[in-house]
């Protein structure tokens, strides 16, 4: 045990949001800090690829574009549960934002005449999707650290948040296991912004990184913030086949197709006017529909159907969709300019997360979150692909302002023999842990949990079925009580990470479960199949789950926010 780091600002993950929020907070005048489970530019942002949205109206085709028309979009995109007050912020900003990460030195892709490149993507009216290739989250990711750098922001790389320290409804400070050593660690701050990314490794079938467990999302709801709208998950309609690696949209944006068994262009009987260019729930259910009515392709890993370019030529593949093509060909063994790409619908974003305002505070004092971790409520039901990148730069930004006014004008951290009580507490329960020898290991819990998540929990839901991965989870969670490890070391054992992170993501996975089993309608990418409607009278509202240490969440529900667009059929 070190003696307690304070820090007037400090940001726990390494990725887009988190380092946008670290920029921010420093530029304002603060001593920010970067505390990351991996180098930064290891972080899950990097694995974003078909782009980022901003109504630049630099397209031939999208000369009327504009914020307005990106928030209709976006609000229709998201099933009308998107709360608009901050969908309008979000594509209000997004020109500024986007042409600050260009400046800063983002390699976008660009025009014959110099300008950023913009390609169509599902569910927008007009191409507005900005792009770098088929890796712009790499683009923007190193950019975003490259400014971390230049401005010596303090980056405390390879160390897992246990646990927050709240005390009289404000946050103290934060409890981390540096994972070179082994050792635990208590962080003291003014102002704490998580930004730990998305929690997709609660299913078997996701494009997640390993990384991707929700650790620092779980510590904040035991600390007491709310989780809101977790039943909505999103499902990529596009995975490569036998692995679940991202096929970015960005593929059927260039004029990919999508071909069932039959050589059929299946996607006319599911969104006839925009095709493959459907909103991403529509298109993963049509994939899905015809894998399961017979008309995939079989193969070991179940059915399948094709993606295919081939028609694109050489040129643009190669051009534009490069990383595509090295993924298709490394791990399918398919050369997307000669055949198909096989692929899948799979896990791939949530919706959902820590409830926060549009400046990322979360009800507990001194406490953001921002990112896939967090719901500001842009995405509502269904996230529109390209508004994800977005998110974090436009919501890092506010998150790490507000947290540096906050810290600017707060007295001394709270007190250093509080945070020491909880590190003692964790080192306690850590050394307990690797005691035990009489269990179950957490790698079969953890694998129970993740295929019941993608059999009972996926495109496709319904009582029954939810009923029963409700009582699977609760008897999991038992089980974790009692869960062993065979690596009893210190010094990089990851045996005891995932040990420590399966209690958070057993509780993620719950809440999820629980609000889709209650949620009996069908919404965006919410699909129950005992209830095969839309329902506004009964469900225009966002979930709250509140934890519970003796049982299952306590499920509260709020109203939509909605002020210009008022909820219509969606249809495409």
């Amino acid at each position: 045990m070190g003696e307690c780091l304070i820090k007037q600002v400090l940001v726990i993950g390494g990725g887009l949001a988190g380092l946008r929020a670290a920029i921010a907070a420093h530029d304002a005048g603060c001593d920010a800090a970067v505390l990351s489970k991996v180098y930064p530019i290891r972080s899950h942002s990097g694995a974003a690829q078909g782009g980022i949205n901003a109504a630049l109206a630099n397209h031939p085709e999208g000369k009327d574009d504009s914020w307005e028309r990106h928030a209709f979009d976006t609000i229709k995109g998201s099933d009308y549960l998107a709360d608009q007050p901050r969908v309008e912020i979000l594509t209000q900003e997004a020109p500024e934002r986007v042409l600050e990460m260009e400046h800063w030195g983002t390699y976008f892709s660009r025009t014959p005449d110099g300008h950023i490149a913009q390609r169509p993507f599902g569910g927008a009216g007009f191409p507005r999707t900005c792009y770098a290739a088929d890796r712009t989250g790499h683009h923007l990711l190193h950019t975003l650290w490259e400014q971390c750098l230049k401005r010596n922001i303090t980056l405390y790389n390879e160390w897992l948040i246990t646990c927050l320290v709240v005390h009289g409804g404000r946050v103290f400070g934060a409890i981390s296991l540096h994972i070179p050593t082994g050792q635990l660690q208590a962080f003291g701050a003014h102002a704490i912004i998580i930004a730990g990314g998305g929690h997709g490794r609660i299913f078997a079938k996701s494009t997640n990184a390993y990384i991707n467990t929700g650790s620092a999302t779980a510590a904040a709801f035991r600390a007491g913030v709310p989780l809101e709208d977790m039943e909505f998950v999103q499902f990529h309609p596009t995975t490569l086949y036998g692995t679940n690696i991202l096929i970015t949209e960005g593929v059927r944006g260039e004029g990919g197709i999508l071909v069932n068994a039959k050589g059929e262009r299946f996607m006319e009987r599911y969104a006839s006017t925009v095709m493959e260019l459907g909103p991403r729930d529509i298109v993963a259910r049509g994939i899905q529909t015809e894998i399961d009515e017979g008309r995939g392709f079989k193969g070991k890993y179940g059915s399948y159907v094709h993606l295919d370019v081939h028609h694109l030529g050489a040129d643009v593949i190669k051009t534009r969709l490069p990383g595509i093509r090295q993924i298709a060909m490394d791990f399918a063994g398919v050369d997307p300019i000669e055949a198909p790409i096989p692929i899948q619908p799979g896990q791939h974003y949530s919706m959902g997360g820590l409830a926060c305002d549009e400046n990322g505070q979360t009800p507990i004092e001194g406490l953001f979150a921002v990112g896939e971790c967090s719901c500001v409520s842009v995405h509502g039901a269904n996230r529109l692909g390209g508004n994800s990148l977005l998110e974090t730069i436009i919501f890092g930004k506010r998150a790490g302002e507000q947290a540096a006014n906050i810290a600017k004008n707060a007295d001394k951290p709270g007190s250093e023999s509080v945070l020491n009580d909880v590190l003692r507490e964790q080192e306690a329960d850590i050394k307990s842990l690797k005691a035990r020898t009489k269990g179950e290991r957490q790698i079969t819990i953890r694998r129970r949990m993740q295929a019941e998540m993608t059999e009972k929990v996926g495109l496709f839901r319904e009582e029954k079925s939810l009923t029963k991965t409700v009582e699977k989870l609760a008897q999991l969670k038992e089980e974790y009580k009692k869960v062993i490890i065979d690596n009893k070391g210190d010094a990089f054992n990851y045996d005891l990470m995932d040990a420590l992170e399966l209690g958070g993501m057993l509780e993620l996975a719950e809440v999820t479960a629980q609000t889709a089993l209650r949620r009996r309608e069908c919404r965006g990418s919410h699909w129950r199949t005992d209830h095969p409607s839309r329902k506004d009278e009964e469900w225009m509202k966002h979930s709250l789950a509140f934890f519970n240490p003796e049982g299952p969440p306590r499920i509260e529900y709020e109203d939509v926010l909605i002020t210009t667009y008022e909820p219509t059929v969606r249809k495409y």
